[in-house]
């Protein structure tokens, strides 16, 4: 089936009709570039090819987007002190603005990075559709693509790995991501929603409304009075629902978006210790709920877009897990003042959730009567059937996604590598369960998954209810070549992860919980000839890597090849 039709096209000496095919259809026939194979409709009485969209011009109706108004008007800064912060919830009429002036012009393509190769770039991917759409708003968001960079690198370890410029997803490498029970600030991933505001905390307030009896106004020394709300200091593990997300990608592509689907790999989760006070005190302080309010919302300062429409960022939690004392405000991450990057002054912690509602520069708290309506929790964090995706979902077919399944994974060694042991390979990584659930036994195979060795307990860092625990082993492994890695976790409650990446593939590509396999090459050498040969590499001064790479030297004369089949039977018999 050619795929399209190449400028390449010419005829061959004494064949008329010109040639089909494209300088990569042998990639394009085989996968490797799946983004670029057309649909193949067969739905009526001849199949027909739809071609991949051919993106129109991009165009901008500059007349009207003038008339529309001023951007240094129309989205002003708020409030002094608040940088980068701009109200839409409280002014439909600045959304009407926005939504216009984001419908009178075009955008380039999303980049393709499921279907097609992903950038050896760190950043990864550069949010460049979020990057265009804050400087097309202009006035206070003008700049905060570029400000929010300046904070990553200000703030942030300059070994991260840096999924997405902006809004800003990065993570550790492997090699540090478990370096430490307790993460380091500097290292602890990062997922935003939107651009990073730069807010006075002597400036900052937060106000508690909706459904409670006596709406009020804090600042930041009303809620640090130590004779009002008692001080709480909780070791919290967050994770993003999208770790481990490659996994899902690599063996089927899903939704596609380079903000909510940045590539992540295992180290989206990490762990500090919060200090703040219970939400449900402050709730308290203000009379308690009323007319039947279950839900609480959070309106954190970052613009967020959604089909054209901006927004600050909400989600909503139930007032169950407020009452439970299990949703903190918290003003300090590992003994500092939080991170500009981490919800600088005041974020909200909910333990045991996934980080998508533990909101970040947090200004108001509204109860209401259910789940928020908002984007981020209705449309997006969506949990799917696997028979649901892009020509038949609707929001309503996803399960929200709060509380995070049991999970682990493994640091070290990385999946493709070559390990020389001696009959046991080192291994190191962590695990995790959300709700309050705690792993209590963590395995690892050398087999793919057929027999499992536990990880003794002095090897794993100690229990807590909120955290993970991370851990090291020495797995036994005798046989050579490619071996199958698989880790696995039980927690308090016998919750396991299933076998399969494929058993947790959704559309939306999030929580994959299936266990964590590693491919790696095994080179045992407490084997004789393994050794030997291995030493021969160094005499020789012959490349020991890659493993692809072939030999350069002969690994056995012609008198030995002789000599073996005088004494053994030969390949092929007489009779």
């Amino acid at each position: 089936m050619a795929v399209g039709k190449s400028e390449f096209i010419r005829p061959l000496p004494g064949v008329e009709l010109p040639v089909n095919n494209r300088p990569d259809e042998w990639k394009i026939e085989q996968g490797l570039s799946g983004a670029k194979l057309p649909i193949l409709d067969q739905s009526g009485p001849e199949p027909r090819i739809i071609e991949p969209q051919a993106w129109p011009e991009i165009v901008k109706d500059e007349a009207a987007i003038k008339a529309v108004g001023d951007p240094e008007e129309l989205f002003q800064r708020e409030l002094v002190g608040w940088q980068g912060y701009v109200e839409w919830e409280a002014y439909p009429e600045k959304k009407a603005a926005a939504h216009k002036i984001l419908t009178l012009q075009t955008f380039p393509p999303n980049p393709e990075f499921q279907m097609g190769p992903i950038p050896e770039t760190n950043p990864v991917l550069p949010g460049t559709h979020w990057k265009m759409w804050h400087h097309a708003l202009g006035g206070e968001l003008m700049s905060v693509p570029e400000d929010s960079w300046k904070t990553v690198l200000r703030e942030k370890h300059p070994e991260m790995l840096h999924l997405l410029q902006f809004p800003y997803n990065g993570e550790p490498p492997k090699r540090l991501v478990t370096d430490k029970a307790i993460t380091p600030n500097s290292l602890h991933f990062v997922r935003n929603h939107g651009g990073i505001p730069l807010i006075d905390k002597d400036q900052w307030s937060m106000t508690l409304d909706g459904l409670v009896a006596n709406p009020r106004t804090f600042n930041l020394a009303d809620l640090m009075d130590e004779s009002k709300y008692p001080r709480v200091k909780k070791l919290v593990t967050m994770q993003c629902s999208g770790t481990r997300r490659i996994e899902q990608i690599s063996l089927y592509a899903g939704q596609g978006d380079e903000v909510p689907q940045a590539p992540w790999a295992e180290g989206a989760i990490g762990t500090a210790e919060y200090t703040g006070i219970s939400l449900k005190k402050v709730i308290k302080a203000c009379g308690g709920l009323i007319n039947g309010a279950k839900h609480l919302e959070f309106y954190g300062a970052e613009t967020y877009f959604k089909d054209n429409e901006a927004m600050n960022y909400l989600v909503s939690v139930p007032w169950s897990k407020v009452k439970a004392n299990e949703v903190l405000l918290a003003w300090e991450m590992n003994g500092e003042p939080l991170p500009a990057i981490h919800g600088f002054p005041l974020r909200v912690v909910v333990l045991g959730y996934i980080g998508a509602r533990s909101v970040k520069w947090l200004y108001r708290v509204k109860a209401i009567e259910g789940p928020s309506l908002a984007p981020v929790q209705s449309k997006e964090y969506l949990y799917f059937n696997q028979q649901i995706g892009k020509y038949n979902q609707k929001p309503t077919d996803g399960i929200q996604i709060q509380e995070m399944p049991v999970s682990s994974a493994i640091m070290s060694p990385w999946t493709k590598q070559v390990v020389i042991h001696n009959g046991s390979i080192q291994c190191k990584g962590w695990a995790y369960s959300g709700g309050g659930r705690w792993p209590e036994r963590i395995e690892l195979s050398a087999d793919g998954g057929f027999s499992w060795y536990a990880v003794p307990n002095e090897n794993m860092s100690p229990k807590h209810k909120w955290t993970w625990r991370t851990w090291t082993y020495d797995l036994p492994c005798d046989v050579e070549g490619w071996v199958e890695i698989v880790c696995r976790c039980w927690d308090n409650s016998l919750n396991t992860q299933p076998l399969t990446v494929r058993a947790a593939w959704n559309w939306g590509l999030h929580v994959t919980s299936s266990a964590h396999r590693i491919s790696v090459y095994s080179v045992n050498k407490s084997r004789e000839r393994t050794r030997e040969k291995l030493q021969r590499f160094v005499d020789e001064k012959s490349p020991i890597a890659p493993l692809t790479w072939p030999e350069e030297f002969r690994t056995q004369s012609w008198e030995e090849y002789k000599a073996f089949w005088k004494t053994n039977d030969p390949r092929d018999v007489d009779d």
